[in-house]
């Protein structure tokens, strides 16, 4: 099986080179739903790259204390916490974009109650699966997920109250269309809380090859200032950073690739990796929840 991070071959064209990620993604997260969470953190947000130094704690927060939290569906993924960030009510339809194993989902559950709705969409069958068992065990019968992709959701439009994702919107590789059809299953003055990897300033490439086999989460980071704009294209408003965490690579790996200059300004935080939590809004008032 390929590695998450390897380089697709050049000379194809966008479409085709988009669906050959896809399935790259597909396969290592179908073997990382049959990991524990142990071993995904140790693994580098269960890159499987075998880093051995990696910092555990480098992407992933804790959830463990949220109310809601499911130790079986935690597999360490995540890189923020956008659960505590998205003003959940109690009847809210969320829906979870790259649910997982459903640690978001459960987690939204305990806010909104019985007489809410959660919608885990994902696009790996095993990790589907392990979300569907997992709610089963709970018996949890307002939380359903969805095999679908983030490009093209499952679900009708004007559907959801709010919308969560939890370090995976890095990973699409057309955020113009995920972003679209955020705003569009969301209703008017619905909105999203999103938390998501992001670059700051000039990095070398060799430094952001290097972060992505340290992290594994970086792969398909953009600039932070270019993921706002895409949002605010999309028609969303209120747009507002809610957590900005820098990412902290070791500094021995960091100097492989900068010269002292560079390095002084990377320490400085001018530049470098990002854990983001963002909220922004679909306009207009809310209406009755919709048929799917």
């Amino acid at each position: 099986m390929k590695n998450l991070y390897t380089p697709l071959s050049t000379g194809e064209g966008p479409g085709v080179r988009s669906e050959q990620l896809k399935q790259i993604i597909k396969e290592k997260y179908g073997q990382i739903a049959e990991q524990s969470k142990e071993l995904n953190e140790a693994s580098c947000c269960g890159s499987g790259c075998g880093c051995g130094v990696a910092d555990t704690t480098v992407m992933s927060e804790d959830y463990s204390k949220l109310q809601g939290y499911v130790a079986d569906a935690d597999l360490g993924l995540g890189c923020g916490l956008p659960t505590e960030f998205a003003l959940i009510k109690e009847g809210n339809t969320v829906i979870d974009l790259g649910s997982g194993a459903g640690n978001d989902a459960f987690v939204a559950r305990s806010i909104i109650g019985e007489t809410g709705r959660v919608i885990g969409i994902d696009f790996t069958e095993k990790m589907i699966e392990k979300a569907r068992n997992n709610a089963e065990k709970l018996g949890f019968n307002n939380v359903e997920f969805r095999q679908g992709d983030i490009e093209k959701l499952p679900v009708s439009a004007n559907v959801a109250d709010v919308v969560v994702s939890n370090c995976v919107l890095n990973l699409v590789p057309d955020k113009q269309k995920a972003f679209s059809e955020t705003f569009r299953v969301l209703k008017p003055g619905g909105h999203f809380s999103v938390s998501d990897i992001v670059l700051q300033g000039n990095l070398p490439e060799s430094l952001r090859q290097s972060a992505e086999m340290y992290t594994g989460c970086v792969s398909g980071a953009i600039q932070k200032e270019t993921y706002l704009g895409i949002i605010k294209d999309n028609g969303f408003v209120n747009v507002q950073v809610q957590k900005d965490r820098r990412i902290t690579l070791p500094n021995e790996i960091v100097m492989q690739y900068l010269s002292k200059e560079e390095f002084e300004i990377y320490k400085s935080g001018q530049s470098g990796i990002f854990s983001i939590t963002v909220f922004a809004e679909k306009p207009g008032n809310k209406v009755a929840d919709a048929i799917t």
